[in-house]
């Protein structure tokens, strides 16, 4: 892939916490391109979470640099919320606003801070829930859903806001079995429309199936990284090998 088409640039982030004392990112250096889904697995406490927060800076990292299309967002001097607002995220709880229907949930964001018209904000969001079967769901609250309907009404409120790249956190960790099939399938469609992905998930199927790369995390180091028949069937490390024993 060419450098020209990086999206972002993750350049020796670390990530300390209690004084230095933990190192949750240790030195993680990692190139995103457009149009790529980037895969990040790894056992618990492996700071696979906390590198996809540092790429929108919900963690500030201690150190490093991060690059969104050129942009150094770490600059203090930079505004983030502008470059927030290019990168969507989801979840491992929907974080819905629970007084607000599912079409109020959806068209807040893109109204107040992209300024869209009302009109043109619930066109969208209605065209979005179509696009998941979930239309009918629009003037429901969220109590009234179950978590896989709220989980896929979380990624498409991000995609209101029209990003650029979409961060998945463990999107599917907090729901019942039977429904990690269609939030999963959202995902899927996302990748083959096209879309940047980062997602950090224990679903190796997804991870195998749809990833361009693997990245395999441990100790708040990326250890290996390839595409996903590399890391599934001939990883290098030892560590990858001892995870992916566990887990396959």
């Amino acid at each position: 892939m060419s450098a020209d088409n990086i999206i972002i640039e993750a350049k020796n982030v670390q990530k300390h916490f209690k004084e230095g004392d933990i190192h949750a990112l240790d030195g993680v250096s990692l190139d995103i391109h457009k149009g790529e889904v980037v895969v990040v697995i790894g056992p618990s406490g492996s700071g696979k979470s906390t590198f996809l927060r540092c790429l929108n800076l919900l963690e500030v990292p201690t150190g490093g640099q991060i690059l969104f299309e050129g942009t150094d967002i770490t600059n203090k001097k930079t505004d983030i919320n502008v470059h927030r607002q290019k990168m969507g995220m989801v979840f491992q709880h929907f974080n819905l606003f629970p007084h607000m229907t599912i079409l109020k949930n959806m068209t807040l964001a893109p109204m107040k801070l992209l300024k869209k018209p009302q009109a043109e904000a619930e066109a969208q969001a209605k065209a979005l829930l179509k696009r998941v079967g979930l239309e009918d769901r629009a003037n429901a609250y969220p109590s009234r859903l179950s978590g896989g309907q709220k989980q896929r009404i979380a990624i498409v409120r991000a995609l209101c806001m029209d990003p650029e790249v979409m961060l998945f956190d463990e999107p599917t960790s907090a729901l019942d079995p039977e429904m990690v099939g269609e939030v999963l399938e959202v995902m899927k469609e996302l990748a083959r429309e096209g879309m940047t992905m980062v997602v950090v998930t224990h679903e190796m199927g997804f991870a195998r199936e749809m990833a361009d790369r693997v990245i395999f995390m441990a100790d708040g180091k990326i250890v290996e990284e390839g595409a996903p028949e590399e890391i599934f069937t001939a990883p290098k490390a030892a560590r990858t090998r001892d995870f992916l024993a566990k887990v396959l």
